[in-house]
């Protein structure tokens, strides 16, 4: 839908995750097997991936000042039982907050990997720049980049020209 660049780091993931649903056409990108490993999910996660990502929208349309588009199950709710791991490097002394693996990178479920970059997005002050767009049939996430953060849609070129030209006609 956007011509916007991706969400910087881990963000990036919740992005992506959002978007996998195309509230015009209907089109859910987690209903094929490519859209599903894109996430590491299986057909029985589906359930619990739909329900993430639509709190996640609800998340990020808050960060733009708009309603729940629907009743959600809170996003804490969801990731309050994702173990995020504090991880030091021993040479530099650097730090990195991550998912908390219980086996192999690859196998660590999909509400922790989120936490972690919603965490990660929290200490470098950006995760309230990751929002949903105003139209109600769009809804499509993005990472306000404008100088103020004050950014409402997903793109100024279509559904910023739609609501433009829908405010100019009911006047």
């Amino acid at each position: 839908m956007s011509e916007r660049s991706p969400a910087p780091g881990g963000l990036e993931l919740v992005e992506a995750l959002v978007n996998t649903l195309d509230l015009e056409s209907g089109t859910d990108a987690l209903d094929t097997a490519q859209g599903r490993a894109r996430f590491g999910l299986a057909e029985e996660d589906l359930p619990r991936a739909r329900e993430l990502r639509e709190s996640l929208r609800v998340a990020l349309l808050a960060h733009a000042g708009h309603p729940p588009h629907r009743a959600v199950t809170p996003l804490g709710d969801l990731l309050a039982a994702a173990p995020l791991l504090v991880r030091v490097d021993a040479t530099d002394g650097s730090a990195t907050l991550g998912a908390a693996a219980r086996g192999a990178a690859d196998e660590v479920p999909l509400p922790s990997r989120v936490a972690a970059a919603i965490a990660q997005a929290l200490v470098e002050g950006t995760w309230t720049r990751l929002k949903a767009c105003e139209a109600a049939d769009c809804h499509w996430a993005y990472y306000d980049r404008s100088p103020a953060g004050r950014g409402r849609w997903c793109s100024m070129q279509v559904c910023g020209a739609r609501a433009k030209m829908r405010r100019y006609r009911a006047k």
